[in-house]
């Protein structure tokens, strides 16, 4: 719409004459995005982007929808018609009109108060749960459900949860199974940018291979803590390359000088053509990304055939027309690794063609590999001279506590100190820059300065998960301080005293008509679900039972959510899993700088332990802070000399252990 409407002066000469226009960033200011999104689903049954939502002066919504045409057409009026219609309206009869948008609100917020019904909820819902993400798995390309496909890491974590509660299970193997089909399928497919690392938003198809282009900062995030865990429970040497591919795009494209993190880059670049060509200058989706096969040889020359058959390369391109209803992509390729496109499978199949007149030479596996690397390095360095797509360069607080979780856990499990400096520097970007120490408030963004928003409650919970795993990386005990700090904040502003569960925003702003939960993990997971996991770990690190009772109170404010659709919270449901399992404690004794203490380390970290805390008695300021609320630990010491492990459940330890061997038996 912003093409075809808002950039027409006809539309705009209406729209200036009847209204005043506001354009409202989402990602800045998701309070205001949630109140109109409810109102436009409510009134007109379903809900999506761009939304266009009219107001009274009282900012009481009477009118909304996504989607207008600029002429009618698909049984829709021209956005035109909409704004003369609704200008009408308003000049004939406003009063009538303001008393209907104060009806609205008003049921809206009733409909708020009954959303949250609080019961009690148990480790069974994980056993309700695994069949509805079985039932809607595709079991030929990973994901869940049909085209277009959203990679929605929150479900894959449920499932790794899921599975380590019963590995050796039918349904704990299979959900792993789902995982790791999922992974593998969506590192393979055009959503994977093979070239330059990261992945794109989502499928337009139902094999991964055709995004919408888009790359956003909170996919980078959960998908290399998701690559990260298909790492630790398969030791598979993939899943940790496609983590380090996704986190060095991040610190490559997507950082800031001063070390916070930017939100996004568009999906549209201009058309690289001669300037004779009457698309020169347009911007089109995936321009940046795409490749003709002439651009391949010409850039590759004799290694072409190898690159082409592993990439899916095709003559006239390898995207079917229904994933690319406006042409943008005809005659062009999109790199999907491993496997031909399906539209070269078919053309083939029509032609009666063999797989073996397809095959490359045969030369060893290590040549080849040697080969596409070397190509891969070649393109990279030619499509870097061209356009690239917009970058938005807000650094949002909530964001960048999800990437820095991801940097954070790299930089143990892949055993890459650069990766948890990345962190480090993002977090103290956070904290001095998004983050009043006078008031105790964090800010929502950054951009060439803090702007004056005010943090919602996903600001604070996903910086606080973040802050949580920078401490078990770093064991720099400052993080954990903040990490409570910032949650007792946000039990300040955000909790709700009658039923539990974090609202989204303060109630401070009068303009926010609505004060809602939310109630579904979706691209983001909603921000009790975090803080509830969040509040278990704290609590499992610090030993206060009243962070334990707030994690049992957020989780059981969603119950009826929980009872009737449980998979629309897979990641609460992590957070009931977490405190469904009795709390386990891996407490090694000695200092953080020591030889023996980092190779205790690197064995923990070989394993995938979602229940487990991991802690570090220095015999310093850290071990201090800790034993203020556990006594147990101020006793943990080294063993004769030498650094010791203490594997503890609710801090009831086992004879503590020195050597590798005896850790890696006990794990």
């Amino acid at each position: 719409m912003a093409h075809e409407s808002f950039e027409d002066k006809a539309t705009a000469e209406i729209m200036n004459r009847e209204f005043v226009n506001i354009k409202v960033d989402r990602e800045e200011r998701p309070d205001v995005d949630r109140v109109y999104m409810t109102f436009v689903q409510a009134t007109t049954g379903g809900g999506g982007w761009p939304m266009s939502v009219w107001l009274t002066p009282q900012l009481e919504p009477f009118v909304g929808g996504t989607y207008f045409p600029p002429e009618d057409r698909y049984g829709q009026p021209a956005f035109r018609r909409v704004l003369q219609r609704i200008g009408e309206a308003w000049k004939n009869d406003h009063e009538k009109i303001s008393k209907q948008g104060a009806n609205i609100v008003e049921a809206l917020r009733e409909a708020a108060r009954e959303e949250t019904a609080a019961g009690e909820i148990d480790a069974s819902i994980l056993e309700e749960t695994y069949p509805q993400f079985a039932r809607t798995f595709d079991a030929h390309e990973g994901g869940f459900g049909r085209a277009p496909k959203f990679p929605r890491p929150v479900t894959l974590n449920f499932l790794t949860r899921f599975h380590a509660r019963n590995p050796d299970s039918d349904s704990g193997q299979h959900a792993l199974e789902m995982v790791l089909l999922t992974l593998q399928k969506m590192a393979a497919g055009g959503i994977h940018d093979h070239l330059g690392g990261g992945f794109h938003r989502y499928s337009v198809d139902g094999h991964w291979h055709v995004p919408h282009f888009e790359k956003m900062l909170y996919d980078q995030a959960q998908l290399a803590s998701a690559y990260l865990d298909a790492f630790q429970i398969t030791g598979d040497a993939d899943f940790a390359a496609t983590a380090r591919d996704i986190l060095d795009y991040v610190r490559r494209d997507m950082t800031s000088p001063e070390g916070g993190f930017y939100s996004a880059e568009d999906a549209d670049s201009p058309i690289i053509t001669g300037e004779a060509d009457p698309g020169y200058g347009k911007m089109a989706e995936g321009a940046f990304y795409v490749w003709t096969k002439r651009e391949i040889d010409d850039a590759l020359g004799d290694e072409a055939p190898i690159f082409s058959s592993q990439y899916g390369i095709e003559e006239n391109g390898n995207v079917p027309a229904g994933a690319d209803p406006h042409g943008e992509l005809r005659g062009k390729n999109i790199l999907i690794r491993g496997v031909a496109s399906a539209l070269g499978r078919a053309r083939r199949e029509a032609l009666g063609a063999t797989p073996k007149a397809f095959t490359v030479d045969k030369k060893d596996a290590e040549s080849v590999q040697k080969s596409l690397a070397e190509s891969r390095q070649k393109l990279f360095s030619i499509r870097s001279k061209r356009p690239r797509p917009h970058l938005d360069d807000k650094i949002i607080a909530a964001w960048n506590g999800l990437m820095i979780s991801a940097f954070a856990r790299g930089g143990q499990i892949l055993d890459d100190t650069s990766y948890l400096k990345t962190a480090t520097r993002a977090a103290e970007f956070v904290a001095t820059q998004l983050y009043d120490e006078s008031r105790k408030i964090l800010f929502r963004s950054y951009r060439e300065g803090r702007s004056e928003i005010e943090g919602f409650a996903d600001d604070y919970a996903f910086f606080v998960h973040g802050l949580i795993d920078l401490y078990q990386a770093s064991f720099e005990v400052r993080w954990l301080k903040f990490a409570l700090e910032l949650q007792r904040q946000m039990d300040a502003f955000f909790w709700d005293d009658k039923a539990g569960g974090y609202f989204g925003v303060t109630g401070r702003d009068n303009s926010i008509l609505l004060r809602m939960k939310e109630e579904n993990d979706s691209a983001e997971p909603a921000a009790s679900s975090v803080a509830a996991l969040n509040l278990a770990r704290l609590a499992g690190i610090r030993n206060e039972p009243e962070l334990l009772t707030r994690a049992k109170k957020t989780v059981n404010a969603f119950a009826r959510q929980l009872m009737h659709f449980p998979s629309a919270l897979p990641q609460m449901l992590v957070a009931v899993d977490f405190l469904e399992t009795a709390p386990r404690q891996i407490v090694i004794a000695g200092d953080w700088g020591e030889e023996r203490v980092q190779e205790l380390l690197k064995e923990v970290q070989k394993h995938f332990l979602p229940h487990a805390t991991i802690l570090l008695a220095d015999g310093a300021e850290g071990q201090d802070f800790l034993a203020e609320k556990n006594e147990a630990i101020r006793s943990m010491r080294p063993v004769n000399g030498k650094p010791a492990v203490y594997l503890c459940e609710n801090f009831t330890c086992k004879a503590p252990v020195t050597e590798v061997k005896a850790l890696r038996e006990l794990l």
